[in-house]
């Protein structure tokens, strides 16, 4: 039978979030987005490995403890310069280990709300498709389409639209055949690169609490979402009246006792 393999690509830099690290390495509750994207993967029972793709100076990733997914998670510094790349990269780097045949799961580094009902859901749903598919949901939203001064040029239909998650499952020989024949600069995600063989992959029911971390207001939804659902910890935060005091109050050091060591 077919076996299961995951894959992370986790060497961009998100510079959309402004921070000072790369932003899977952005931290919740003290553990990094990643910690929280590798999780459902690792733990899932028919998933044999989960491989993170990292760039091949990352610096960060050692700083961080990952014995809780002991050998079951290994990492490949090979990442590229696009996504589709560091995928790219990542199943050469792994061609050793994963049969033609068996199913890759590949999943955004910067993704960590996906939930175990989610993954079960594609991985029985594209697992019985040989095009394969991924985790999708339907646009509710009205579309507008802009005009180069930033007024609205027209309305889209949404009908039949839907919105592209992860993770995506194909085929390695299929999915590796499709990245090295796609433009690497055109291609987002890895249905597209299927696509561009004449494949229709299937669409499965995501949710919309498997959201992407893109803009740093995205971080704060990601931890109240993971908050509420499996308890996790944010560090308190200053109120701004708190902030604004400290920064305006200089510290001055403490007068010793009278007749005794002074405080520390």
């Amino acid at each position: 039978m077919s076996k299961i393999y995951a894959l992370i690509p986790a060497a961009g830099s998100g510079s959309r979030v402004r921070a000072a690290v790369p932003k899977q390495y952005l931290r919740i509750g003290g553990l990094p987005l990643l910690h929280f994207a590798l999780r459902p993967l690792v733990r899932h029972p028919a998933i044999e490995q989960v491989f993170v793709v990292l760039a091949q100076g990352d610096t960060h990733y050692k700083q961080f403890d990952w014995s809780e997914f002991g050998a079951r998670l290994e990492p490949l510094y090979c990442g590229g310069a696009t996504r589709a790349a560091s995928v790219f990269n990542g199943l050469l780097a792994a061609r050793d280990m994963i049969a033609g045949s068996d199913w890759v799961v590949v999943h955004d580094a910067a993704r960590p709300c996906l939930s175990s009902e989610a993954l079960e859901r594609l991985l029985v749903e594209a697992g019985s498709d040989e095009a394969g598919g991924l985790l999708a949901v339907p646009v509710s939203d009205t579309l507008k389409r802009a005009g180069r001064d930033l007024r609205v040029a027209g309305t889209e239909p949404r009908e039949h639209l839907w919105l592209a998650q992860t993770p995506q499952m194909f085929r390695y020989r299929l999915l590796i055949e499709a990245l090295r024949k796609a433009d690497p600069e055109v291609v987002t995600d890895e249905a597209c690169a299927i696509e561009g063989l004449g494949f229709k992959p299937r669409l499965v029911m995501g949710e919309t609490r498997n959201l992407k971390v893109t803009f740093s207001e995205d971080l704060r939804v990601a931890e109240r979402i993971l908050q509420g659902r499996d308890g996790v910890v944010a560090p308190a935060r200053e109120s701004r009246t708190t902030a604004r005091r400290r920064k305006r109050v200089p510290l001055r050091p403490a007068q010793p006792r009278r007749g005794g060591p002074g405080r520390r």
